[in-house]
């Protein structure tokens, strides 16, 4: 029965182990680390998957060079594209270096810029980068129509069967260098490739494994698929998690993660990046969002993991330095520890300072103070960052203002006013 499967979706665990003996001398057979720390947290055995120290820092040469090693002369000749928000260029660069095969990559303009210099690093002359759009989706149109136009090879990020078969060899590793059986494996979902190829090669060689796809809260295609039964286009998406933000999934990626994906968690940015912060000041370990997914959603599991055998993929390092603001933002926010307030202060004498000595707490922070009105600074409405010690203070804070006679707006519940001002 689970040949059958197989072929029906034309990808083969012989495909896989295939593929793996094509990428071992190329890619890093990456660790497989026990974390003590998350292990004692959750009562489970907690490994991490380490592609993170791959040699583009993602899983994602694999799929990539293994694609590009099947090209024939002709196709060689003409070059490649492909559209990626980072991680897959990467890879497709490193491979276009090695293999001497010119590349064009679309990006789109939110790519983080640490993803676009080191597609320039790996690719060198091999490669042209083009940034359009916003989204991974915008990229993709456009690097469809340069393929046509130029009679290039379009190098798909994940709904390739090759693509697929190279991202499962990280399934290959797992099971070779795990000595205990494995309960759960945690991916992150993007387009669905890594899912797809390391479930097929687990679920056959370990069937009682349960695979869990996680998602981010602002791109849940996978999830919203699996609940039309068939796949759809995400109106909007969220990018901050750049790696797994897609508005529309893979058909051959679907096909597969429905026969194989126990279950898919989606977890807010917030909590990603909550995730991100613990894993850099617990670990010393830098991920990207994407990465960060699946540890992020042990918390989320947790009932189910006691006492089990866990592993998480963590899929990529790619991280941004400039980010870490934004992403301790975030972090704060879905934590309760920060909130913004649009405070309308009375028109009379000491207004600010009673704020300051009978509304704010003993340990609350000051983080953002600017009037909204700049011709009358002496009164009138201001916008208020506040940072909390621990989430339990906000109750009380906002009952003093009450009681002061301060009349606010709270900027974080309303979504619109908060992308507006912060």
């Amino acid at each position: 029965m689970e040949q059958q499967v197989k072929r029906k979706h034309g990808v083969y665990v012989e495909d896989i182990l295939i593929a793996y003996q094509t990428l071992k001398d190329v890619v890093y057979h990456t660790p497989l680390q026990k974390n003590e720390l998350l292990s004692e947290r959750y009562d489970c055995h907690v490994y991490f998957k380490r592609e993170d120290l791959q040699v583009v820092r993602s899983f994602k040469i694999r799929g990539a060079y293994y694609r590009m090693k099947s090209l024939c002369e002709e196709e060689k000749k003409n070059g490649i594209v492909c559209a990626s928000a980072g991680n897959h260029a990467q890879g497709v660069a490193y491979s276009c270096r090695v293999l001497g095969v010119h590349g064009k990559i679309y990006m789109p303009s939110t790519t983080p810029r640490q993803k676009v210099s080191q597609v320039q690093f790996f690719g060198r002359e091999f490669v042209d980068i083009i940034l359009v759009g916003d989204t991974f989706d915008d990229s993709y149109e456009q690097a469809i129509v340069c393929a046509k136009k130029e009679q290039r090879t379009f190098i798909h990020p994940f709904d390739d069967e090759a693509v697929i078969a190279g991202q499962g060899t990280v399934g290959v590793e797992i099971l070779n260098d795990c000595e205990e059986p494995i309960d759960y494996v945690f991916a992150s979902i993007g387009g669905g490739g890594l899912i797809s190829g390391v479930g097929t090669y687990i679920k056959s060689i370990s069937p009682t494994t349960k695979l869990i796809g996680i998602e981010p809260e602002g791109a849940p295609s996978m999830k919203k698929s699996f609940e039309a039964k068939e796949v759809v286009t995400l109106n909007g998406i969220d990018p901050f998690v750049d790696g797994a933000a897609v508005k529309r999934v893979g058909e051959k990626t679907f096909t597969l993660a429905k026969e194989l994906v126990d279950d898919i968690v989606v977890v807010p940015e917030g909590k990603v990046c909550t995730t991100i912060l613990q894993l850099y000041n617990e670990n010393a370990i830098v991920v990207e969002p994407a990465g960060a997914l699946p540890v992020a959603a042990l918390d989320l599991y947790k009932d189910h993991i006691r006492g089990k055998t866990v592993v998480c993929i963590i899929s990529g390092g790619n991280n941004d330095i400039g980010r870490m603001q934004e992403i301790k933002e975030r972090s704060m926010i879905y934590e309760g520890l920060q909130h913004y307030f649009i405070v309308n202060f009375p028109q009379r004498a000491g207004a600010l300072r009673e704020f300051l000595d009978e509304v704010l707490g003993p340990t609350d922070d000051i983080t953002l103070f600017e009037y909204t009105k700049k011709n009358n600074k002496d009164s009138g409405p201001a916008l208020v960052g506040i940072e909390l010690k621990c989430r339990e203070d906000y109750g009380p804070l906002v009952e003093r203002m009450k009681k002061k006679g301060f009349p606010f707006m709270e900027v974080n519940k309303d979504s619109s006013l908060f992308h507006l001002l912060i």
